[in-house]
């Protein structure tokens, strides 16, 4: 693991400028086709686009954002664990276009914290020691990039309950990543050839915006190449 920047105090629009270098935690979900608010081609446009996109943040992202220190503090009460912040972007050794801004480390462990919030319609996805598939993949994204051996996943689901989910580092899951995202970064990203279409609201959005003078029937699209697929 490589620091590639410290983001301690840093503005928010040059961290968005840091963070198009590489695809990061949040966007493995979206490129394994795991994510059902955002597609692989939502990323690549995020990350090939001339223009810096600036996130327009919903009430449940600022739920997140802001009760993330109260996540983390939950977290110790409840395990007796401490935990700290790493105000650094971080790189993997051998795939530079991975990147990393985890949430906590755990102190004493080889271990990291991510802190998640959930309204209480979303409640089943927690159910029996499981979690949204995207947070499973955006885990071992972390490991991949960090070596860490395990991440510990902590999600208030309001004015229900409080959930602890361990994600045991999975070599076989971090290989499939790391091979995926390559190919993502290396064959669309440094090309500028888009990904093939899923079909996503999320892929909807984004071809309208390229296409936007685009009149119907005039727009070639990439083949569509991959079945999504579940990771158990």
């Amino acid at each position: 693991m490589k620091i590639l920047a410290n983001t301690k105090d840093m503005p928010h629009e040059e961290w968005l400028m840091w963070r198009r270098k590489g695809i990061g935690g949040s966007d493995a979900g979206a490129i394994c086709g795991l994510n059902p608010y955002r597609s692989a081609i939502d990323v690549w446009m995020d990350k090939t686009s001339s223009k810096i996109k600036e996130e327009s943040e919903s009430e449940a992202m600022r739920v997140g954002r802001d009760l993330e220190d109260y996540v983390a503090s939950r977290f110790c009460e409840a395990t007796g664990k401490k935990v700290r912040r790493r105000n650094a972007m971080m790189q993997h050794d051998d795939l530079p276009f991975m990147l990393a801004n985890i949430d906590r480390e755990v102190v004493g462990e080889n271990a990291l914290l991510e802190c998640k919030t959930a309204n209480a319609y979303g409640k089943d996805r927690w159910a029996n020691g499981k979690c949204p598939d995207s947070y499973e993949i955006q885990c071992h994204h972390y490991m991949a990039v960090t070596g860490a051996e395990k991440v510990y996943l902590a999600c208030l689901i309001m004015g229900i309950d409080f959930v602890i989910v361990e994600i045991e580092r999975d070599e076989e899951i971090i290989q499939m990543l790391e091979e995926r995202e390559k190919e993502f970064w290396e064959g669309y990203v440094r090309t500028k050839t888009m990904p093939p279409p899923s079909g996503s609201d999320a892929d909807e959005d984004v071809i309208k915006e390229l296409y936007a003078a685009s009149h119907p029937g005039e727009v070639d699209l990439p083949e569509f190449k991959y079945k999504l697929q579940r990771i158990d």
